[in-house]
């Protein structure tokens, strides 16, 4: 899928006032109004954020449910994760439109990757540079393989993949600086690595201390009883606390009523789970994203499936301003949330979405889906959503988040953004709409003979112009 669309801003003439011979008061009365004038045609002549969409390349990235992204901001290359592969992405910014290129750079160490896996999952720290790409494999026994990379996938290191004790589903890795405690860096590698994983009803976190060599034996950070299994990605602020999002938690496993960050402010040793009281459960993974100065903004699926974002100041002790992002396009649908932020008071939130209500997870529902993200640049008090497929459906008809070999599942559980050196916003999400199915109207079914329905291409959608979420940039 190869689209993209701008905004063609549009002047304001306005002719200068009347004559000295106004009188006082009249004369201050025009040249306010001038001023008004002047200040609305800025606003109004400023580009909106929009997008290009770069698909892979040559073969690559045909099987990329549930992508994960990184930038390495020393080079400027992308990275994503699509299953097994390990895709480098370098983008020509000298032309309008920028070109892409697409590189297989999986690491052929057999400590790094498998034929299969259960999970695959890529973070880059964008203080380092260095990137991480981790699968979960079922044989002999079910064990992590986890390689990093500080020459942009030119070579690769083994790594341990996570601390004993970790859970056995839905990992992911994060970083970034440590925080105040007992433990800190062991070795030059300046930053904290975390391997997060699921099991049946608890989740673990382990910590690495020599930049993702080795961790650490895994810790609970909480149980069956007080969140349900799945979680998010962790995440890491730029003062050392560290985020792992969740979709339900609650008094008890029956009744978990809202959704929560589980927070630990002390390298992963000990962690504490902090509901948004706005909030109700959802069924698709939220995200936090953290601002330079540590606001705190948490994207989710309301359990009405409408997309919101809530803001933190305080570690998520507090929360305020929760935005529906979705009504501008009337949206009733939501799945795989994620969000990005920069300056404290920026941040990207993308999702799919779609304006069809009803049970998306049905083989009869008819919802056409995009790709929208909504930007804020006043710390979460207001946010401008806009398409970001505007002529290319992500999806049509239905979404399966229940796990299995569902027909409707192409999908997977989550899609991914990040942003770049200069503030760009790019979001890694699976295409399941391609070729014939973009144009042709696909009955409701898990099933088409049509070429391109429910594929997972591996594609980025990479901000083309607007402001980004480091306000050095605009």
């Amino acid at each position: 899928m190869t689209s993209h669309f701008s905004h063609r801003p549009f002047q304001i003439r306005q002719a200068w006032p009347a004559p000295l011979h106004l009188p006082w008061l009249v004369l201050v009365g025009a040249l306010t109004g001038l001023l008004a004038a002047g200040a609305a045609a800025d606003a109004q002549t400023s580009p909106g954020p929009s997008y290009n969409n770069y698909a892979a390349t040559n073969g690559l990235g045909v099987n990329a449910g549930e992508p994960s992204i990184g930038v390495n901001r020393r080079s400027g290359r992308a990275f994503v994760q699509a299953k097994t592969q390990t895709l480098r992405v370098t983008f020509n910014d000298t032309v309008s439109p920028a070109t892409a290129a697409w590189e297989d750079k999986s690491p052929a160490l057999p400590q790094c990757t498998a034929p299969s896996t259960f999970d695959p999952i890529l973070f880059t720290d964008q203080t380092t540079g260095r990137t991480f790409e981790s699968q979960l494999i079922p044989t002999p026994v079910l064990a992590s393989l986890t390689c990093f990379t500080d020459t942009d996938g030119d070579n690769w290191s083994p790594s341990e993949g996570g601390g004993v004790g970790s859970g056995i589903d839905h990992q992911t890795l994060g970083g970034g600086p440590f925080g105040l405690g007992p433990v800190g860096a062991m070795g030059s590698y300046p930053d904290a690595v975390y391997y997060c994983s699921q099991d049946v009803g608890a989740a673990f976190c382990s910590s690495s201390y020599d930049g993702g060599l080795t961790f650490a034996p895994a810790v609970p950070i909480y149980s069956a009883v007080s969140c349900s299994g799945l979680h998010g990605h962790v995440k890491v602020a730029p003062d050392g606390t560290v985020y792992v999002p969740n979709k339900a938690c609650g008094a008890t496993a029956l009744a978990h009523t809202v959704q929560a960050v589980v927070v630990s402010t002390d390298n992963g040793l000990t962690w504490a789970v902090r509901s948004v009281p706005t909030s109700s459960p959802g069924i698709s993974d939220p995200s936090v994203g953290i601002g330079a100065n540590g606001t705190l903004y948490f994207a989710y699926q309301n359990g009405d499936g409408h997309p919101h974002v809530a803001v933190s100041r305080d570690r998520g002790q507090t929360w305020t301003n929760d935005r529906d992002v979705g009504t501008a396009f009337g949206i009733q649908n939501t799945v795989f949330p994620t969000i990005v932020a920069g300056d404290d008071n920026r941040a990207a939130f993308a999702f799919l979405g779609t304006p069809t209500a009803g049970d998306f997870q049905a083989a009869t529902f008819s919802g056409v889906w995009h790709l929208y993200v909504a930007h804020t640049y006043d710390g979460g008090a207001t946010w401008t959503t806009v398409d970001a497929t505007p002529n290319d459906p992500v999806q049509r008809n239905c979404i399966w988040l229940g796990g299995g070999s569902n027909p409707c599942r192409n999908l997977l559980d989550f899609i991914d953004a990040t942003s770049d050196q200069r503030g760009r916003v790019l979001v890694a999400y699976a295409d399941g709409c391609i070729d014939e199915c973009v144009s042709s109207t696909i009955a409701p079914g898990p099933s088409s003979a049509l070429i391109g329905y429910r594929t997972k291409l591996a594609t980025i959608a990479r901000q083309s112009a607007g402001k980004g979420v480091l306000a050095a940039f605009d």
